[in-house]
């Protein structure tokens, strides 16, 4: 069956490249596109798709208010939010949602407990396993990220998480499940309001970010950094 996703964008000509995009792909069947944020939680909850493309910038309803309603509207979809620059990547990022990797050498996976102290272990985590996968770049930003989903996880959630760090020819992903059902908030900075800040550092770092139900319950979060182009291009070789 093909996934069935639906598309939220204000810019109609963005919404007709990814659609064009995942036709020629194949695999897909955009089931909607929506211009607001009110249209958005209306399709999502009528046509429960397996996947929401969203642009958290809308009209009426936006950001974090849009996010938590489409991901009420839709619980079991995947939602995938692609950042500036990220679009390239898209049509190959909502197909790998749903593939199963088990078999992808170039990942690995930490549980770690409810304990402040685990967040070191999962910044020392994501340094030794791109050290041994030849990525120095960008370390820095995967150091803040995974510091930053984790922290997440024991803040929000209230329990012990897992991280599952994984690497392509582009991209690196970072992905963090935790037993916690809510929904994620990025805030933007602000010298007062410190909620939702790490959120919006992912969200500012991250080629395309996203989140959907964990495999064994509560919610995975999940963000991608962009890789350099020599290194894209000495793992096609």
């Amino acid at each position: 069956m093909p996934l069935r996703v639906l598309l939220v964008d204000d810019v109609v000509e963005v919404r007709r490249l990814v659609r064009t995009s995942l036709r020629f792909r194949g695999g897909f069947e955009v089931v909607g596109e929506a211009a607001d944020g009110p249209e958005a939680v209306r399709l999502a909850s009528r046509l429960r798709p397996d996947v929401v493309v969203l642009d958290l910038d809308l009209p009426e309803i936006a950001g974090a208010d849009l996010l938590s309603q489409v991901r009420a509207a839709a619980p079991e979809a995947k939602i995938v939010m692609p950042e500036e620059g990220g679009l390239g990547r898209l049509v190959e990022l909502i197909e790998s949602l749903e593939e199963d990797d088990e078999d992808d050498t170039t990942a690995a996976v930490i549980d770690l407990p409810h304990e402040l102290s685990s967040v070191s272990r999962a910044r020392e985590f994501v340094r030794e396993r791109s050290a041994e996968w030849g990525i120095d770049e960008p370390l820095d930003d995967a150091l803040l990220v995974v510091s930053e989903l984790a922290a997440n996880a024991l803040t929000h959630a209230g329990s012990s998480y897992r991280v599952r760090l994984s690497a392509t020819a582009e991209a690196l992903r970072i992905e963090v499940d935790d037993d916690g059902a809510g929904t994620p908030e990025p805030q933007p900075l602000s010298e007062t309001d410190e909620h939702g800040r790490g959120l919006y550092l992912v969200s500012a770092l991250a080629s395309s970010w996203g989140m959907g139900a964990a495999e064994g319950g509560g919610k995975r979060v999940w963000a991608e950094l962009a890789l350099p182009a020599p290194r894209a291009a000495g793992r096609a070789e």
